[in-house]
């Protein structure tokens, strides 16, 4: 395949997600088919099979490009901040500003989402690549932060960390406010505290429920 056939490829690959993505947000992702996105973009709905085999695939595609966007946008927060709480809670702001456009449809995609035989379901293998994207973006702000933590949890948190994510973003689909404030304002409460809590487990008399914790979560994932 040339150069030229490859670029042409990638620029209607882009144009029916972001095609996709704007009658999401319009329509309402379970009323939007494959057919209408394929008019609205120009292309036969052959051609959109081609790129997407379902819409299911489309928000795979979705999932992808929003922690591509959260990636780079976290740079910034990651080279100034060393402290824990600032770098965390800059980090989980920055997922705000990059979701912000999608947060009217999001209610209505959660209810495929949230079904755990779902593909959509951030927990689910199809999920996978994304979901360890943002893993690793929580590694790193562990790895570069001033936290201090025994080794079996400082291995853990990163994951225990996108959970943390998880409960938020399902609070952020339920919330109304004006500027999302009021999951603004649990973001803000809730990382000093996760940050108190942390920094507890270097006490020595904590070290046997640390590792409580830990088994706990190890014998879950297994």
């Amino acid at each position: 395949m040339t150069d030229g056939a490859t670029a042409k490829g990638e620029q209607t690959r882009e144009l029916i997600l972001s095609t996709a993505l704007r009658l999401f947000r319009e329509q309402g992702y379970g009323k939007t088919t494959m057919r209408a996105i394929a008019n609205e973009a120009g292309v036969s709905v052959g051609n959109a099979y081609y790129y997407y085999g379902s819409k299911d695939h489309l928000m795979q595609a979705y999932y992808d490009l929003l922690q591509d966007q959260h990636r780079e946008a976290v740079e910034p927060v990651l080279a100034a901040e060393k402290s824990f709480v600032p770098r965390l809670t800059g980090v989980l702001h920055a997922w705000l500003e990059v979701s912000a456009p999608y947060h009217e449809f999001a209610g209505t995609f959660f209810k495929t989402a949230a079904d755990p035989r779902s593909p959509l379901s951030p927990f689910s293998e199809e999920s996978r690549p994304a979901r360890d994207a943002s893993v690793a973006v929580f590694r790193r702000v562990v790895d570069g932060s001033d936290l201090k933590l025994p080794a079996d949890l400082r291995s853990e948190l990163p994951e225990l960390l996108w959970l943390l994510q998880m409960g938020i973003v399902l609070f952020w689909v339920h919330d109304r406010s004006e500027n999302v404030r009021r999951t603004r304002t649990l973001i803000d409460r809730a990382v000093p505290l996760a940050d108190r809590l942390l920094r507890l487990t270097r006490i020595p008399g904590v070290r046997g429920v640390v590792n409580d914790i830990v088994g706990l979560i190890r014998s879950v994932k297994a």
